[in-house]
């Protein structure tokens, strides 16, 4: 099994409020070199999250997009500045990170559909 990680019941998973959200603005956090702070849309809710993207996307390639994010995340700090979620990435290349790619669903959905 990849990464050694534990085998995990159904219950477990179903707690996850996995949701589709839109970007709607990202900056370069200020205290951190690799993260950035977006702003997401929930579908009426709007929420910051940091993520370490810095250095894989531009701002503005990001802006506009849909991405998957865990919704029922506790918040945490994160340099400073508080990450109300986090988003959803496949890692290229392990510990490596050779290439981030943020995941998002196929074709556009209303923003705070939920992901099962």
């Amino acid at each position: 099994m990849a990464d050694d990680k534990p085998i995990v019941q159904f219950e477990d998973f179903t707690k996850l409020d996995l949701r589709v959200a839109k970007v709607m603005a990202v900056d370069e956090h200020p205290n951190a070199d690799k993260l950035l702070v977006l702003t997401v849309d929930l579908g009426g809710e709007q929420r910051q999250i940091i993520a370490g993207l810095r250095g894989f996307y531009e701002p503005d390639a990001l802006v506009g997009r849909q991405i998957v994010v865990v919704a029922n995340l506790q918040p945490r700090k994160m340099r400073g500045l508080e990450s109300q979620g986090m988003l959803l990435a496949a890692v290229v290349g392990g510990e490596a990170m050779d290439n981030v790619v943020v995941i998002g669903p196929e074709q556009e959905v209303p923003a705070g559909t939920s992901v099962s």
